[in-house]
């Protein structure tokens, strides 16, 4: 038996990703200001390919920058940092639009955790497997 997939519009996943960025505690939040979250399709081959991942591997989303624990003052980083979620991987794994939102949140606060330093048991703590 096959299921439908959730599928959105461009506009309404974005509201969705603004609505999980939303949900994500305030001590993760605020470290956006300096990160921009791009919302893709899907990673292209050369990505996964970069990432060592074959074309038929799932990639939700990926912090693109150097994080906050690597920095340094001498050198700055060259480039904004990034996240980039993306849309159909995540929309093909769900069911429901709720279901949806709740996997961007987690998607996201992941890439956040990336960003700063955070360990998976840090991330893990604040509720997010």
């Amino acid at each position: 038996m096959a299921f439908k997939k959730v599928r959105l519009s461009d506009q309404e996943f974005d509201r969705a990703v603004q609505q999980a960025i939303d949900r994500i505690p305030m001590e993760m939040r605020r470290h956006l200001d300096n990160i921009l979250i791009s919302v893709q399709k899907r990673p292209s081959n050369e990505l996964l390919a970069q990432l060592d991942m074959g074309p038929d591997e799932t990639l939700f989303g990926i912090y693109w920058g150097v994080p906050l624990t690597e920095r340094s003052v001498t050198e700055p980083p060259l480039y904004p940092d990034t996240i980039f979620i993306f849309q159909e991987p995540l929309e093909e794994m769900c069911l429901t639009r709720d279901e949806l939102v709740e996997e961007i949140e987690i998607t996201v606060a992941h890439e956040i955790a990336h960003a700063l330093g955070l360990s998976d048991e840090e991330l893990a703590d604040l509720g997010y497997e």
